[in-house]
């Protein structure tokens, strides 16, 4: 497969102009295009006329034929071998596994640590201390339109996170040389957001078809395995031997606290990391300081990594950034759950000293 960029036609153009034009820069007879695919459609304002833009995948009818084109057009910037933009899950669950990884948050984040994981085979169990999506869109407009807070179901609190409400904004300029990207914009289109977020410049759900978005995910995550327990507070974590061994998790509903016992963790908390952190800072835990800036919580800014999230379940280190930012949920849903569940990024440094900063909420 072909990947050609910079094809370049009127805004209104009609819609077997793209075909002939793919053909024309090629050499080849348009019979000879089995398929194209749009992979980013982008406009170009900067004369009179302006222009779509497009990066279309062209597949040939003979494989031949392009190989040859490839050899003819070596060195050509604009044409050049489709990359392998599949996605292959790191890790299965293996048969027998004693205990199941948790997942603690089910924002942006914790969403898709969680589908992953459940992906794979390991039925991760999700505690969230807020409510579903349906009573948070309650809660949140009682708030706004009668000034009744809700402080565990509001704007930052809830499943979908703190950016559920933000429009929901998916682009990001952050280099993809693996595709994870697409792979999180694939699950977005399967639990029901517009195709069109595949291939447009600057793609967004939007907050209302969000909720429904988020809605569907969590509905597959059980599907395969997995639980999500909703005004589940975790107020404690267990740590024997310098190993993770359970969490103390309040029930917010009954008042009751209890023990969970879990090996691994993902800590998907953004803004409700404070108590956590803390724990495990008493507890002699690793901390570092996030790599990452404030961001839009569903502006996703490695997003993909998300799906590595179970490759990583070997040990928890988790980290807080010492900002007072609301809306760091961080929809890189996945780079910042490897560095909570066990890999820090190498560039992250931790503080001098561990008295020098102490997480904020």
């Amino acid at each position: 497969m072909l990947r050609i960029s910079e094809l370049k036609l009127p805004l209104d153009h009609a819609p077997e102009a793209l075909a002939a034009l793919i053909a024309q820069t090629l050499g080849v007879p348009l019979e000879a295009i089995a398929s194209h695919n749009v992979y980013k459609r982008s406009f170009d304002a900067r004369k009179v006329e302006l222009l779509t833009v497009y990066i279309c995948d062209v597949q040939l009818s003979d494989a031949k034929l392009e190989a040859a084109l490839l050899a003819k057009h070596a060195g050509h910037p604009h044409i050049q071998n489709a990359p392998d933009m599949r996605y292959t899950p790191p890790a299965s669950a293996p048969e027998g596994l004693p205990l199941r990884p948790v997942v603690i948050g089910f924002g942006p984040c914790g969403i898709f640590a969680a589908l992953m994981l459940a992906k794979m085979g390991f039925r991760p169990i999700v505690l969230e201390r807020g409510k579903t999506v349906r009573q948070r869109t309650r809660d949140t407009w009682g708030l706004w339109r009668k000034s009744v807070l809700n402080p565990e179901s509001n704007v930052q609190f809830g499943e979908g996170g703190a950016g559920t409400f933000s429009d929901g904004k998916l682009y990001s300029q952050i280099k993809d040389p693996r595709f994870l990207g697409r792979k999180v914009m694939e699950e977005f289109v399967k639990a029901g957001a517009p195709p069109e977020i595949l291939y447009v410049a600057h793609p967004h759900i939007g907050t209302f078809k969000l909720v429904k978005v988020v809605e569907n995910i969590r509905e597959q995550i059980v599907a395969l395995g997995g639980e999500i327990r909703f005004d589940q507070r975790v107020t404690d974590v267990q740590i024997e031997d310098g190993q993770l061994r359970g969490l103390t998790v309040l029930d917010q509903a009954t008042g009751q606290a209890s023990e969970l016992r879990a090996d691994h963790v993902v800590m998907a908390l953004a803004t409700a990391r404070a108590t956590p952190s803390r724990c495990c800072m008493r507890a002699a835990c690793t901390s570092r300081p996030s790599p990452f800036p404030s961001a839009s919580a569903w502006s996703i800014r490695r997003a993909s990594s998300t799906a590595r999230a179970g490759a990583a379940m070997r040990a928890i280190r988790c980290w807080a950034r010492p900002t007072t930012s609301w809306c760091t949920t961080r929809a890189t849903a996945a780079r910042s759950t490897a560095s909570a569940c066990a890999r820090a990024a190498p560039w992250s440094r931790p503080p001098a000293s561990r008295a020098a900063w102490s997480p904020t909420a």
